[in-house]
């Protein structure tokens, strides 16, 4: 049986007013610069807006995909196979597991302009982490992805 290319793939994007925030650090180099003269000036005002740009960018572009029997999630591949029952995190209970609920054994793919989550049994005897805990803006259709990727395992 041939499992489909992507059942699930979400690109975890940096919110807008990181864009925003990029260019005013930009706007901000530019000031820095202006005794300097106007080539300096615009030179802080593209070097700081492609800097942080750059550095939103990176941080805010993490992926989770289900692909071919395994759940990638940012540099983490895992097998469907070894992963338990998927629980859908609210606000307030995704709050409460990045906090005091935390396990520090836990795989966390925290993003923390991302509400929802999804927290996922790891059931391998031989692997010490508990769970994973990922950050989703989308947990409902991930849980769904992942049992089903599961289930075509089995099968």
């Amino acid at each position: 049986m041939q499992l489909s290319a992507t059942s699930y793939d979400e690109r975890l994007t940096a919110p807008r007013s990181w864009w925003l925030i990029s260019f005013l650090v930009g706007l901000s180099m530019a000031l820095i610069l202006l005794p300097f003269g106007t080539l300096p000036m615009l030179g802080g005002l593209v070097g700081g807006t492609a800097v942080a740009a750059v550095a939103a960018s990176s941080y805010g572009s993490l992926r989770i995909r289900v692909v071919g029997g395994s759940l990638i999630a940012g540099e983490a591949k895992i097998p469907v196979t070894a992963l338990g029952e998927a629980h859908v995190l609210d606000p307030e209970e995704a709050r409460a597991w990045r906090t005091y609920k935390a396990d520090t054994r836990a795989f966390l793919l925290l993003r923390a302009y991302i509400p929802t989550a999804l927290r996922v049994e790891v059931t391998d005897p031989e692997d010490p982490t508990p769970y994973l805990y990922l950050s989703t803006r989308e947990p409902e259709r991930l849980a769904a992805a992942i049992e089903a990727a599961r289930t075509a395992a089995a099968s």
